[in-house]
């Protein structure tokens, strides 16, 4: 089966290319969509041996991940995998996290941080809050909601079509899974922690945006 990562990333030239060479070890091809960076992030992910797709504006996280879901498809994917840009992850768990797909248990498999995270008391209490809005909205029962670690079989992955452009778009993949009565599995994850001098993180007005984009709608079709 060929397994496809996409990466969005955007400023990320300090991380890019020891992400790509690590994942490149578990997967048969990395996409890179640059969202509209102003650094080096284009050139270090192709150097490191990414297939690098470029945004000429900076659109949003959500927008990045559906280009590089259409290239995936396009390049023939059986399982894709969407990973982040910034080093949190453990690329050595992307076998944990094909497993379920790759054996026909289920059509999307959603990395669960708690457990196995030291998470910051502050980002703690917004992952619950955002976990708890989520499971009313989606109908899902997850432990963690918006954790960019994911999998999906090519025809999951047919089926969810990102519109929410910027950071909604978590919501938005969770509440189409349960519309479409996808098959989904949480497999615990690592993710690792940076101080706010190595890595900016998600912070505050991101969790309000969620909210933002989710009530006010730009309607999730």
């Amino acid at each position: 089966m060929k397994t496809i990562a996409v990466i969005p990333a955007y400023n990320e030239e300090r991380t890019i290319a020891d992400v790509v060479m690590e994942v490149q070890k578990y997967v048969n091809e990395v996409v890179v969509v640059d969202d509209g960076s102003t650094d080096h992030t284009m050139e270090h992910a192709k150097k490191a041996g990414a297939i690098v797709y470029f945004h000429f504006i900076n659109r949003g996280q959500g927008a990045a991940l559906e280009t590089g879901k259409r290239i995936a498809l396009l390049r023939e994917a059986d399982i894709i995998i969407t990973y982040d840009a910034d080093g949190q992850f453990v690329a050595e768990e992307i076998v944990s996290m094909v497993k379920p797909v790759a054996e026909g248990r289920a059509d999307v498999v959603l990395g669960a941080r708690f457990g196995k995270s030291d998470i910051p008391p502050v980002k703690r209490f917004f992952l619950k809050g955002a976990t708890i809005f989520t499971r009313l909205t989606s109908g899902l029962n997850l432990s963690d909601t918006h954790n960019g670690f994911r999998a999906f079989s090519r025809e999951a992955a047919k089926k969810i079509t990102i519109e929410q452009n910027r950071m909604a778009h978590a919501s938005e993949i969770l509440e189409k899974i349960g519309r479409h009565s996808l098959r989904y599995e949480e497999v615990p994850v690592t993710v690792k922690y940076f101080s706010p001098q190595v890595r900016r993180g998600q912070r505050l007005p991101d969790y309000l945006r969620i909210l933002f984009d989710l009530f006010l709608g730009k309607n999730i079709k």
